[in-house]
């Protein structure tokens, strides 16, 4: 696992998994890493570099949120920010974390298609932002008086508390949130700040009726009791 905790570049190894592997290749640790899924991605990158060779051009996006997310990261903190209260927040709140804007995403990958790159590229946010400033941002743009309880990883994982899943994006890997994309940036990537991605996100999800029924939202976010529970206990 060491080799993969970070810091991250394109050049770092990647998770052995043949071309022609099916969709029960690998394993997911005891703590969340490695994952099936990744092994998966880097079998995906094998297929496609046997097919294209040198022609191929490799997207490594990190998180991305925006507009439009299905998988419910982002709306989560949103929903739990508008409902206000003391909210149990991952320490430290000085955690920087790198999310993508799936605008800025689909931007540098026709940007990409329509040039002569070539190669990975890691597409990250090249600044990130606080885990403190973003839920500030969700708080801000719900006008709600919710109030973050910073809590220890150690305490968090005493209770129980799944990473990534009940508390969205928290992962304390090291290369979770350690990912150089000055390649991408240097190749034309541009992300927008991520107050802005929090803001545009909340005016989707209040304006179109909170819309996307999608079966991973279910995965995300802490059970309101267990939430209690923990803070309570603190």
């Amino acid at each position: 696992l060491s080799k993969w905790a970070g810091p991250l570049t394109e050049d770092s190894p990647l998770l052995r998994c043949p071309a022609d592997a099916d969709g029960s290749f690998g394993h997911t640790g005891e703590d969340g890493s490695p994952t099936k899924y990744g092994f998966q991605k880097a079998g995906g990158e094998r297929a496609v570099a046997e097919a294209f060779g040198d022609e191929a051009v490799f997207l490594r996006p990190g998180v991305i949120l925006g507009p439009g997310e299905y998988v419910g990261r982002l709306p989560w903190w949103l929903e739990r920010a508008e409902r206000g209260g003391r909210m149990l927040a991952p320490a430290p709140a000085e955690q920087r974390i790198q999310p993508v804007d799936v605008r800025d995403v689909a931007a540098f990958a026709v940007h990409q298609a329509a040039g002569t790159g070539r190669g990975a590229f890691n597409v990250t946010h090249p600044d990130g932002i606080s885990f403190g400033g973003f839920l500030a941002e969700c708080l801000r743009v719900t006008g709600s008086d919710g109030a973050p309880v910073w809590v220890e990883p150690d305490v968090l994982t005493e209770h129980g508390v799944k990473q990534w899943t009940e508390v969205p994006l928290w992962r304390t890997h090291a290369g979770v949130w350690a990912v150089d994309s000055r390649r991408a940036v240097e190749a034309g990537l541009r992300c927008r700040p991520i107050a802005d991605t929090v803001r545009d996100t909340w005016e989707w999800w209040a304006r179109d009726g909170r819309p996307v029924d999608h079966p991973r939202r279910a995965e995300h976010g802490i059970a309101t009791e267990k939430e209690a529970r923990i803070l309570a206990s603190l």
